[in-house]
């Protein structure tokens, strides 16, 4: 979370004094950012979540993924990308990605199967994915693409907003998001049957509060529904998000424009107008450099960062998918055919692509003189690192 403040604090206590703080009203916090969030993203539809991971539950329920089916993901996003696919009865197949940190169009038209039916490209650390080659790919082989916006809340891929291009999206609203609610999320569709579907599992007891003229077929799920607390201050949120992501993407051009002619490598770009710019990467020659600068520039190596790397999702590697064997994805006789062949090796290409990138945070908070503070460390870790390389 970058900023919160009295906006929300009077957001929440407006909730609180009226006492609903239940959400189904036309008028209620959660309806209101729905429509409004609808609108910012060029959306018809959008329904608020508990988190990011059951958002993208959710709109895997809504295109109609389940078992027998395999989903493509990259080998870096955070572990939730896989574990929904789980949580609807798929397998998620891993593939490479490229060095714009996003998923490579190519490893994913290298991986489809007979039982390939759907993609997830993830807008990763805002940096927005190559959209109009995804969906080429997906366009010639029948494919659903379910876009994970989850780090990109803001995002755009030219003129279409992340998460509004693909067949679904879904966002996250956790802390450490570019708005946020504590914890929180959203589907995203433009489909009606896909959000009747989507919407049901999220709360599958909805039709009896305000929604009984669907006509889609009714089903119980586990349910995600967000509070009203929750509404209110994402209210509060987007009404800041323009301006963060327009500072945050003012500090990156900066840094690109200031530091060019140090022959570091600036990470691709697939939207260099639209990404969020929360991050700016470079990626250096060696492993070992990479970690040298990171330390100088006191960034983030990002093979470093957790469970955003396929290898650490050690559930997944050893397919413990369920709570139960009837109910673990990978036991189920519909997933005989799929492939499940996993190992902490598999995707060599990203692992040294993310051995050697460094990412520096970016905030919207940050002043024009942190920024040339900023630019200062950079070149002098640049030049001790690259010299160090040229000498030997």
């Amino acid at each position: 979370m970058y900023i919160i403040g009295e906006e929300e604090i009077d957001a929440v206590a407006r909730v609180i004094r009226s006492g609903k703080l239940f959400r189904y009203d036309d008028t209620s916090e959660c309806s209101v950012f729905e429509r409004r969030y609808g609108e910012f993203l060029g959306a018809a539809h959008v329904g608020l979540t508990s988190s990011g991971t059951s958002a993208l539950t959710a709109a895997l329920v809504g295109v109609g993924i389940g078992p027998g089916d395999e989903v493509i993901v990259p080998a870096h996003t955070y572990m939730a990308t896989a574990v929904s696919v789980l949580a609807v009865g798929a397998i998620p197949v891993i593939v490479d990605i490229d060095e714009s940190i996003c998923l490579d169009p190519q490893a994913v038209e290298r991986a489809i199967g007979p039982q390939t039916r759907a993609v997830i490209p993830v807008h990763m650390w805002g940096q927005i994915c190559d959209m109009d080659a995804i969906m080429k790919v997906a366009d010639a082989h029948n494919l659903i693409v379910v876009e994970d916006a989850c780090q990109a809340v803001g995002g755009a891929y030219g003129k279409r907003m992340a998460a509004s291009i693909g067949h679904a999206g879904a966002f996250s609203f956790n802390y450490f998001k570019n708005i946020s609610c504590g914890e929180g999320g959203a589907v995203v569709t433009s489909d009606r049957a896909v959000y009747q579907r989507a919407i049901c599992a999220i709360d599958c007891c909805r039709y009896f509060w305000n929604d009984r003229e669907t006509d889609a077929p009714h089903f119980t799920y586990s349910g995600s529904r967000a509070s009203e607390i929750e509404g209110a201050i994402l209210n509060a949120q987007l009404d800041r998000l323009p301006g963060m992501i327009a500072s945050m993407r003012e500090q990156k051009q900066r840094i690109l424009r200031e530091t060019a002619d140090l022959g570091l490598g600036a990470v691709p770009r697939h939207s260099p107008e639209g990404e969020c710019a929360t991050a700016t990467m470079f990626a250096l020659p060696t492993a070992e450099q990479a970690r040298d600068f990171a330390e100088r520039v006191s960034g983030t190596i990002l093979l470093k960062t957790g469970r955003h790397t396929y290898h650490e999702w050690t559930p997944i590697l050893e397919h413990r998918g369920g709570p139960h064997p009837a109910t673990n994805p990978y036991e189920m006789p519909q997933n005989a055919a799929c492939r499940k062949e996993y190992s902490r090796d598999m995707c060599p290409r990203s692992l040294e692509i993310l051995s050697r990138t460094v990412s520096i945070g970016n905030n919207p908070k940050r002043t024009d003189e942190d920024v040339t503070k900023l630019v200062g460390r950079i070149r002098e870790a640049a030049a001790a690192v690259l010299e160090t390389t040229s000498a030997e």
